[in-house]
């Protein structure tokens, strides 16, 4: 992985998913290192191995697919690419596996990220928005407090969290329990909205500086009813969201 990040041999030049695997497929070849395929300090047994695993992810899927053109599809980076003010671009992951969600929302993130670097500054008619709300719903599914330090997708949601601010893209996370969110995505968040809670999840130190008094209040909220926590107020904010205007009044 090492090898093709690096973009060494001929993996810097590779334009679709099926060139990859014809690539990696040639690394595996018989004398390959020789001819100047792969690389000397890579056995081919551990090129083909490689393909093997990597077919089982992007073989017959068609999230790796070429893009027609005729169906109106487009890669997710070209499209938040040039996304522009005042956009919504909404990516239903619902129907994908674990393992393509987190694939689909890490290139999502770091097609923005790059975005607000200046990376699509070739194009000098397009500017980008001074600012970029990422929604995420169940945040813990990507920034858990048990993923491994190694995960890339946690690398980018704590990059977001620490840095992102100051390139304007700020994330907006939902999830049931703050305190399955890793601590350093919880710690540079400046504002909270607790919903109903139950007493279990209050009970852990992700609350401990909550007041005994809200503590009991989010156990007892109806549906529309929050307290927001932020560094502006000098205590914790109660709030209620009004009823649609159709269920407001009673139809006599």
């Amino acid at each position: 992985m090492s090898y093709i990040i690096s973009e060494r041999g001929n993996f810097g030049q590779l334009e679709s998913w099926r060139d990859f695997l014809n690539e990696v497929h040639k690394c595996g070849e018989a004398g390959s290192s020789k001819n100047g395929q792969g690389s000397q300090e890579i056995t081919v047994q551990s090129w083909r191995k490689f393909e093997r695993i990597v077919k089982k992810s992007i073989y017959r899927n068609n999230m790796f697919d070429d893009i027609k053109e005729d169906n109106k599809e487009t890669r997710i980076r070209e499209a938040l690419g040039k996304i522009k003010k005042n956009e919504v671009h909404v990516i239903d992951i619902a129907k994908l596996n674990d393992d393509m969600q987190c694939f689909v929302f890490g290139d999502a993130v770091r097609a923005i990220y790059d975005l607000q670097l200046g990376q699509y500054s070739s194009d000098d008619d397009y500017t980008p928005p001074s600012k970029i709300v990422i929604f995420v719903d169940e945040l813990n599914k990507y920034a858990s407090s048990d993923a491994p330090k190694s995960s890339p997708i946690l690398r980018q949601v704590l990059d977001i969290a620490e840095r992102g601010r100051s390139l304007g893209v700020v994330l907006f996370g939902a999830e049931q329990f703050k305190s399955a969110i890793h601590q350093r995505v919880t710690g540079n968040c400046s504002t909270f909205a607790y919903g109903r809670t139950n007493s279990i999840e209050l009970s852990k130190s992700d609350y401990r500086f909550i007041p005994s008094v809200y503590k009991s209040m989010m156990s007892r909220l109806k549906q529309g009813e929050y307290i927001i926590q932020n560094p502006v107020f000098s205590s914790l904010l109660s709030v209620k969201f009004p009823k649609p205007i159709y269920k407001q009044f009673k139809s006599k």
